[in-house]
């Protein structure tokens, strides 16, 4: 397995890690924040594009937010914070941080927003339309405890990057980066692009995973990580090339079957396939 990745704080910037813990609802400090805007409401990169100028590290007692200019502010996990309804799906209250994490982040976001926590991820299920069963439960990811890609589907959207442009005439675009489509796990011992699309049940280090559905893309996959300016790939790619239900395909969200921990060099076993 090539990477790892975890994004304490929904829409933030992701963080690598050497391994994780995991866990039903997902990897270990993946996604039980979320910054809301206030009415409940999700703030989503998608409409603010500087959320994903910051980048969240988990820490004993909670979360360090920091921005690219050097500041940062450690939020306490509310274990016992204030509840407030939220618009998340399948959600319908989380607790708030303190009054300070909302001060320092209305600040740098220049609009009145709020950081709340989600403390039960039992509580949240994985929808049914989403290959979710009774069972599954989810932390604050859109769909699936988990993302899973692979570094020859990422070759092979690049290489019809390339051909697609010079076909129009066009410059080719500079080489994607995986950390557009923000994974949960990245695998590289894979030889056909896209072959992770007919994996049914897997094994990666200790844990087993249940395959759930593929992963659609929306906008969010057209904003640079780096220089968070959007464009038009890699949509306009995937589209003339995995496009069907009129939705974009990339990726596969997979469930936890059992836990474990799972690391960077692990090896990835498929035990059944469609």
């Amino acid at each position: 397995m090539a990477s790892v990745h975890i994004y304490p704080v929904k829409s933030l910037a992701g963080l690598s890690v050497v391994e994780a813990q995991v866990e039903p609802w997902g990897l270990r400090h993946d996604r039980r924040w979320a910054v809301l805007d206030p009415d409940g409401a999700r703030l989503s990169a998608r409409e603010e594009h500087r959320l994903q100028g910051l980048t969240a590290t988990p820490t004993n007692g909670g979360v360090e937010i920091k921005s690219r200019d050097g500041l940062s502010l450690a939020v306490q996990t509310p274990v016992a914070g204030e509840l407030v309804p939220t618009t998340i799906s399948r959600l319908e209250w989380m607790r708030l941080a303190a009054d300070e994490a909302h001060v320092w982040l209305s600040g740098l976001l220049e609009r009145p927003v709020r950081l709340g926590w989600l403390d039960d991820p039992r509580r949240r299920s994985v929808s049914e339309a989403h290959g979710g069963l009774p069972t599954d439960t989810l932390n604050l990811a859109d769909a699936g405890p988990l993302l899973l890609t692979t570094t020859s589907s990422l070759k092979q959207l690049n290489d019809w990057m390339v051909a697609d442009a010079l076909a129009r005439g066009a410059e080719p675009p500079s080489q994607m980066e995986m950390a557009r489509f923000r994974p949960s796990v990245v695998v590289d011992e894979v030889r056909e692009a896209f072959e992770e699309d007919g994996w049914r049940t897997l094994r990666i280090g200790a844990a087993d995973f249940r395959f759930a559905e593929r992963c659609d893309r929306c906008v969010m996959t057209t904003l640079d990580p780096r220089t968070l300016v959007g464009g038009k790939e890699p949509l306009r790619t995937l589209a003339a090339h995995r496009q069907w239900d009129h939705k974009t395909w990339f990726g596969v969200r997979v469930v936890p079957l059992s836990p474990g921990v799972i690391s960077v060099g692990d090896a990835v076993g498929v035990l059944t396939r469609a």
